[in-house]
């Protein structure tokens, strides 16, 4: 099983050098040009999609209450789960009973209802299956599912997210009306939902990565874009991810596909290492100067590394793995030997590999996690009315009565 697990991987990391121009030759050329052919029918699929939902041929869902979607145009890397993190908070902070709806990607699966028994519910041949309750992560209280189970990402906001109900499911809809019927939800933050139209959301929050705002310019299997760049234009308010520098020919990008919504400029900010086993927080001036080894198990892991060398880290060992990896005690033994014998001094990794890691045994280099979360360098008035507009019904009727005197005034 372990080395299907490795097989699967390394064919997983290998599309992806493909994809990215990482791998030449002839193979990795035909592979690109198979792939080419294989995006305009997803591309096609897409827009008929989204063409069926607007003409009502798919309907969506409303629960009754607010539902705001933070999802993004590409596949991973543009940091979501962060960005989750402080919305939920400051919902929280204005009174509102908030609940995270997650799909819990690459999450251990449910047990399924067999096929033939799914088969013979709808041909009337047998019982209708009774369909299985989303999954508790946090009922706001206490964590109820480990990493393994739950999935990495509502994990890490049920930990990081105290008073907040997390809750799994491939059905979001099923999941935001268990929210609602036994948490009290009364906001419900969708993760990874502007691709989820089934269930009605009153804004959508798309995150777009500086570095490559349209991942490759290629829509899957070919690049990294789930949706054409102008789907944009379904945004209400978009966050600039890893906004260090100058920002406007980004801004005049995203522009040419969403003129109206409200941009947010962030970036993720480090706050502090923490030892995995005696869960010391250590100041993140300790790193510089020092040798350190680091290891991760995400979408990019250059900017893991670069940010390292920013705080003044020198990355002397690395080992990538691929996205929501789950770790080996084999793999991570391996790699601390290696860091044992260049007499390193720290060895680090992301807070998001952090919770997928297997009991360790105390180590002669302390082994820790960054803890990250989102700082908000330029457009913060916006993300205050996006938090009014989604919690304060009586800011909405200011918004619209100063709207109608605007009007009116000569």
């Amino acid at each position: 099983m372990e080395a299907l697990k490795d097989t699967l991987e390394d064919l997983e990391n290998f599309i992806i050098d493909v994809i990215i121009h990482n791998r030449r030759g002839v193979r990795a050329t035909g592979l690109r040009a198979v792939f080419r052919g294989l995006s305009w029918i997803y591309l096609g699929a897409v827009r008929l999609r989204l063409h069926l939902f607007r003409e009502r041929y798919i309907h969506d869902h409303q629960l009754g209450v607010p539902v705001v979607s933070i999802g993004n145009l590409t596949v991973g890397g543009t940091g979501k789960t962060p960005v989750v993190e402080l919305l939920a908070k400051a919902l929280r902070e204005k009174g509102r009973r908030v609940a995270i709806l997650s799909r819990g990607y690459k999450s251990k699966r449910q047990a399924k209802i067999p096929l033939l028994r799914r088969i013979g519910a709808k041909l009337g041949l047998a019982k209708k299956p009774v369909p299985l309750p989303p999954r508790v992560v946090s009922d706001g209280d206490d964590i109820l599912l480990d990493s393994h189970v739950a999935g990495d990402e509502p994990w890490m906001l049920a930990t990081n997210c105290p008073g907040v109900p997390v809750v799994v499911d491939k059905d979001r809809v099923k999941a935001g009306a268990y929210a609602v019927k036994h948490f009290g939800a009364d906001v419900l933050v969708l993760d990874d939902g502007l691709q989820y139209i089934k269930l009605k959301r009153r804004h959508d929050v798309v995150l777009v990565d500086r570095t490559a705002p349209f991942g490759t310019g290629f829509m899957l299997p070919r690049g990294t874009l789930r949706e054409p760049p102008e789907n944009l234009r379904r945004a209400s308010f978009i966050f600039l991810t890893k906004s260090d520098g100058d920002n406007d020919a980004v801004i005049e990008q995203i522009r040419r596909h969403n003129r109206v919504a409200d941009i947010i400029e962030c970036r993720h900010k480090p706050l502090y290492l923490e030892d995995i086993h005696t869960r010391e927080r250590i100041p993140l001036e300790e790193l510089r100067g020092k040798y350190v080894g680091a290891f991760s198990g995400i979408a990019v892991p250059e900017s893991f590394e670069n940010g390292l060398r920013k705080l003044g880290a020198k990355v002397e060992a690395s080992q990538r793995f691929a996205d929501h990896h789950r770790f080996s005690e084999r793999e991570i033994v391996q790699f601390v030997d290696r860091c044992l014998r260049r007499d390193l001094h720290y060895i680090v990794t992301t807070e998001k590999d952090f919770v997928r890691l297997p009991e360790m045994p105390k180590t002669d280099i302390p082994i820790c996690f960054m803890r990250v979360e989102i700082e908000i360098v330029r457009g913060r008035e916006h993300f205050e009315k996006m938090v009014n507009l989604i919690a304060e019904p009586r800011y909405v009727e200011g918004v619209v009565k100063e709207k109608e005197r605007a009007v009116v005034t000569p």
